[in-house]
């Protein structure tokens, strides 16, 4: 029996099953085989974030009615409980869903997210997403706002990283924070070590969405890290979280998977938790990542408990499920009982 797992960056329209698209697809899509459109929606040869991106339309155009957004939303949590996984932090823009008023995609995500838990134990959160290169990032903080006691515990800025520092919604995350959200911000995985220093210094993130070229700001030496930048060090001393997420980075950044940087981070005292992020854009699940890490980045299953552990720790719970978590953990694999 595998142990726990605990995901805090997964993208709920990155996440649908192929049959799922095929069944609510509005419009044209690139292949109608269940075979060939997964190929097509697998974007890990894809080499960049814009590329990458560009997928998502037809998710997006699949989730435009209530109807689709519980469908989808019960799916992610079906999905993650398969892989293992007891606690699920979903991210999600709702003023991507262009047919319905914003509160009736919130309303409609969180029905399909308790659904999916009372069906499988799995606990869950939702994170809502402002878009770096759009407006609208002060509406989806005070929708944060508005629903942070009926299940939203985050806000967080996606979409295309470079050419779009987060301080240009500066307002919209102190709104989010003043309101008790949790701040969780893309940053460093596509616009280097500034775009973190951005983040975390400019905006006080509380976690970094990815985040690994934190280790451009790092010296190695024999294949390890010796030495720390001066931002590297503000992301170490400060115990700023990595949302890292190794197969998405592969795709966008064409790394080898024994290149990918997490174990080197995880060894070197960064508080690094693991994490999905498409999982139908990535052909991956959260026990793939787990098997993808021990086998290429050196980790052993201690130290992938480890970083569910960190998981636990920085994810936007109250103490209560946050202990309950723990007490999970430390629970033997076989006799866990689920919560939710």
């Amino acid at each position: 029996m595998q142990d726990p797992l605990v995901v805090l960056h997964d993208h709920l329209d990155g996440g649908l099953r192929v049959e799922t698209v095929l069944d609510l697809a509005q419009g044209e899509l690139p292949a109608r085989d269940p075979v060939a459109l997964a190929s097509w929606f697998d974007q890990r040869e894809s080499g960049s974030l814009e590329r990458y991106l560009e997928s998502f339309r037809y998710t997006l155009a699949a989730m435009q009615t209530p109807d689709a957004l519980i469908r989808v939303a019960q799916e992610a949590i079906e999905d993650h409980a398969s892989s293992g996984v007891v606690h699920a932090e979903i991210r999600f823009g709702p003023l991507l869903i262009e047919d319905l008023a914003p509160e009736e995609t919130i309303e409609s995500i969180l029905e399909g997210l308790r659904r999916g838990g009372e069906a499988t134990g799995t606990g869950w959160g939702v994170i809502l997403c402002a878009l770096r290169h759009l407006p609208g990032s002060d509406r989806v903080a005070d929708l944060a706002a508005r629903y942070r006691d009926h299940g939203v515990v985050g806000f967080d800025l996606a979409g295309p990283e470079a050419g779009f520092p987060p301080e240009d919604h500066l307002t919209a995350i102190e709104r989010a924070r003043d309101a008790g959200v949790g701040i969780t911000l893309h940053a460093g995985e596509a616009a280097g070590v500034e775009s973190i220093r951005r983040a975390v210094d400019l905006c006080g993130a509380d976690r970094l969405g990815h985040g690994v070229e934190i280790i451009e700001d790092c010296r190695l030496e024999d294949g390890e890290i010796v030495d720390l930048g001066p931002v590297a060090s503000l992301v170490h001393e400060r115990r700023i979280p990595l949302e890292v997420c190794p197969s998405s980075n592969l795709a966008t950044k064409r790394w080898r998977p024994e290149d990918h940087p997490i174990g080197l981070l995880h060894r070197a005292g960064f508080v690094v938790t693991l994490n999905t992020d498409n999982r139908l854009m990535s052909t991956t699940s959260m026990a793939d990542e787990v098997d993808l890490v021990i086998r290429h980045n050196g980790l052993s299953p201690g130290e992938v408990r480890a970083m569910t552990r960190n998981a636990v720790d920085v994810a936007f719970v109250d103490e209560d499920r946050r202990t309950n978590l723990r007490n999970l953990l430390a629970t033997p694999p076989g006799n866990t009982s689920s919560i939710s």
